[in-house]
């Protein structure tokens, strides 16, 4: 790898808390790899709420990271350190703390995965962050099985497109919420057993009247403080609730009864800043749980819109108007 530049999307004028600082694809210098990392060529990469937040200024990188933009990748390694398990030329994906949008990025071998033969460079960016946000939180986290019933915030965005497919191969039910009666469609094809158009209906109210006053046993939850007390309403005893986005707000107010009766157990969760070998064990986890469902096609990703990297500010907007369902992808290709 002779290249010592790149072109990477960076936030121009730096990361202004709360403003839509400019996209800038830039010439900068090749990651330096630090040992027991490899390089890797990035074919395409994911678009992510967390990548809108980051421009913002709500979502730093851990200290270390990249300051490139982007949290998952795919593409092929470049570069193996030694002794190691990958190889150069070996197609991978995977998710990062930073550096997705970068023509080349550093990354630990232990957290590459291999990309099923099945799977295009395109179709495993769409897989990275999503899938392993799912699998997580629904499996570790939350420890999923056959009998739960889950309740999805988010039916039609990446992490519900996924969590749907997770949830449906352990023999889970799922409850979905979506702002359209095309997404809940959409889900239901998916493995949904039920949609709820939050925009029309209580959920909570919904989800007691279509599982008949039981409730569900897990919640996965990206809006946070305004669902808390539905949440403790809908929640079974020994129930609990995952949540992994604040897109509704950060402080809310609960009934704590329901909580110590029920023995609900909350659990907040987040992938980017936890520890080299807290992601290692979670990618070996990936890997003997969701890539065999890859590769035999029983899970897959859903792409909704491919852009070309010079795209970038219309694949962020696009996010943000929030039609779309499944991934938003960007392509080093079309450059």
């Amino acid at each position: 790898m002779k290249a010592q530049s790149m072109p990477a999307v960076i936030v121009r004028d730096g990361e202004k808390r709360g403003e839509w600082n400019a996209l800038s694809l830039e010439m900068v210098e090749v990651p330096a790899l630090k040992e027991g990392e490899a390089l890797v060529q990035v074919e395409a990469c994911s678009v992510n709420r967390a990548d809108l937040l980051q421009r913002r200024g709500l979502y730093p990188p851990p200290p270390g990271a990249s300051r490139v933009l982007g949290l998952d990748f795919a593409g092929f390694v470049v570069k193996a350190p030694p002794a190691s398990a990958v190889k150069e030329s070996d197609r991978v994906f995977g998710i990062v703390a930073g550096g997705g949008y970068g023509r080349y990025l550093a990354a630990r071998a232990q957290h590459l995965v291999p990309i099923p033969e099945n799977l295009s460079f395109t179709e495993a960016a769409a897989t990275a962050e999503v899938f392993f946000t799912a699998y997580y939180n629904l499996f570790v986290q939350a420890g999923i099985k056959a009998a739960d019933t889950v309740l999805l915030h988010g039916g039609g965005s990446g992490v519900g497109t996924a969590a749907i497919q997770l949830c449906s191969s352990t023999g889970a039910a799922v409850i979905i919420t979506a702002g359209s009666e095309d997404k809940i469609k959409r889900a239901l094809d998916l493995g949904a057993s039920a949609g709820i158009n939050y925009k029309q209906e209580d959920f909570a109210g919904r989800v007691l009247a279509i599982t008949r006053g039981e409730g569900v046993d897990i919640v996965l939850d990206s809006i946070g403080a305004p669902y808390l007390h539905g949440h403790m309403e809908v929640l079974k005893t020994k129930g609990r609730l995952v949540i992994i986005g604040l897109m509704g707000g950060s402080a809310g107010e609960i009934n704590l009864v329901p909580l110590l009766t029920k023995r609900i157990k909350i659990i907040g969760s987040v992938l980017r800043s936890q520890s080299k070998e807290e992601k290692t064990e979670i990618t070996g986890g990936f890997i003997e749980t969701v890539v065999p469902l890859l590769r035999s096609g029983r899970v897959k990703p859903i792409i909704d819109r491919i852009f070309p990297i010079s795209k970038v500010e219309d694949a962020h907007r696009y996010l943000r108007e929030g039609a779309h369902f499944g991934k938003i992808v960007l392509t080093w290709e079309q450059l």
